[in-house]
């Protein structure tokens, strides 16, 4: 019963913190130092990253219309603009991709610390702050998603691809390259999460695969309680950062990714002292 509750708990920090960009993978290493589950360091590795497929259907949800390129609701010129705008996210998931296929498990060894996951929410955070700074009045050259060229794709991917140092934040790095490149703040969130659908479900799969198919029942029940959690959760915080975009900057984030990062170096730095 124990478990359960803290599946649901983790279910919940997963879809709130995959799509505002303060780093998933951040959050769930600090709840996991407080709240450990009886299961083996194998399948909590490759839960976090399952659980991630129901943000994944969360977001084709909320999308469904504006991502299917067969609906009937559709002229056929806005579904070949649907065409191009997936193979727009395809193309930008190809660096993510091919890094994460060749140095996952090398990448999990040498960065996956809470101190590498620390500095990583500090460093952009501060970014964050830079960005939009410079950015202030500012008048944005992409403001519509069919703007975006497979040029500005590319690019958006290789900042994608920086997020697989954990800390990052997926969403965090997509966003800050779109900005950069000159993208309105709502369609670098939107992007943003287009873009997640193909890498997050590669990830998950590839992780399923290298722990192999061999699931108890109580495990298969912990991922699917989880993504369930995670979907719910998910659907709201989409909402909400997409309406919060709408009015505001993304500062407020960076501000609260250095206070997290900080706080995570004292905890682990004296833990390590006392130890």
């Amino acid at each position: 019963m124990l478990d359960i509750i803290k599946v649901i708990i983790l279910g919940i920090v997963q879809g709130i913190t995959e799509w505002l960009p303060i780093s998933s993978t951040g959050h769930l290493i600090l709840i996991q130092e407080f709240m450990n589950l009886t299961i083996s360091d194998e399948f909590l590795e490759m839960f976090n990253v399952v659980i991630q497929l129901g943000s994944i259907i969360a977001v084709v949800v909320l999308f469904f219309h504006k991502l299917n390129p067969f609906s009937p609701q559709k002229s056929q010129k806005q579904k070949m603009a649907t065409v191009h705008l997936w193979i727009k996210v395809a193309i930008a998931s190809i660096p993510a991709a091919v890094i994460g296929f060749l140095l996952d498990d090398w990448i999990d060894e040498h960065f996956f610390n809470p101190y590498m996951v620390a500095v990583m929410l500090i460093f952009y955070g501060v970014i964050f702050i830079i960005v939009e700074n410079k950015r202030k009045g500012v008048t944005p050259r992409i403001t519509k998603l069919a703007q975006i060229t497979v040029q500005t794709a590319i690019l958006i991917g290789c900042f994608q691809a920086l997020a697989l140092i954990p800390g990052t934040s997926r969403s965090g790095a997509t966003i800050i390259g779109a900005l950069i490149l000159g993208t309105a703040r709502g369609v670098a969130a939107e992007f943003s999460f287009f873009m997640a659908i193909p890498v997050m479900f590669g990830a998950s799969l590839l992780k399923v695969v290298r722990f192999g198919f061999d699931f108890t029942g109580m495990e298969i029940f912990l991922l699917l309680l989880g993504s369930v959690v995670s979907f719910g959760v998910s659907l709201v915080a989409i909402k909400f950062l997409l309406g919060y975009v709408r009015k505001n900057d993304f500062k407020i984030f960076g501000y609260y990714r250095i206070i997290l990062g900080i706080l995570l170096l004292l905890y682990f730095g004296i833990r390590a002292i006392l130890a």
